[in-house]
């Protein structure tokens, strides 16, 4: 407001409970303490060398993969210009196709042994739910029950992961002589 004679009212700004209630925009204005600002400055670097190590591990974890990867397709090339030779002299001896498809197999069983999955599942071995996969009970009179009698489709794995479970067929209980059926003969003179 304005005085007739041109002078302005500074009254509301010199009341203290205006100035109370009035925005702190004089506040702002104010230079910031200095350990405050130290102390939000390195919370950004903080922020920021966090955010970068996180994209430099997946970039990190990503070249592995693809590295990785690589690795294991250049391991399989030999056996597929194998099986590529193989093709070409269908027409051979098929005696020697067969061996040589015998040698190309090994190969590959060679290549998964060497990535650390062998074999799992062979005749004689106990049946483990965990590797072995039951798709026959057979009655086999000399083998004790729960054995593994005949491995219908090989798995392949390591100590401590499976590619899959080996198909196999397992003797019956009740199919083999058990232990204590063999002590009793035994004991009978039979």
């Amino acid at each position: 407001m304005a005085e007739p004679n041109g002078e302005r009212i500074h009254a509301a700004t010199d009341d203290p409970a205006r100035q109370a209630n009035r925005p702190e925009t004089e506040s702002a204005a104010r230079p910031e303490d200095p350990a405050l600002a130290e102390v939000r400055e390195r919370a950004q670097r903080a922020i920021a060398d966090a955010d970068n190590a996180r994209k430099r591990a997946e970039r990190t974890a990503a070249d592995r993969v693809t590295a990785e990867r690589q690795r294991v397709a250049a391991a399989w090339l030999p056996v597929l210009d194998n099986l590529d030779l193989a093709l070409r002299h269908a027409g051979a001896d098929p005696e020697a196709i067969v061996q040589g498809v015998a040698q190309v197999r090994e190969q590959a069983a060679d290549i998964l042994a060497r990535l650390g999955f062998g074999p799992v599942g062979a005749v004689g071995e106990p049946f483990d739910p965990a590797r072995h996969e039951a798709a026959e009970a057979v009655e086999e009179p000399d083998v004790p029950a729960g054995t593994i009698v005949r491995v219908i489709r090989p798995g392949y794995g390591g100590d401590t992961l499976l590619l899959r479970p080996a198909v196999v067929a397992v003797a019956r209980a009740g199919g083999g002589r058990a232990e204590g059926a063999d002590a009793e003969r035994g004991s009978d003179g039979g």
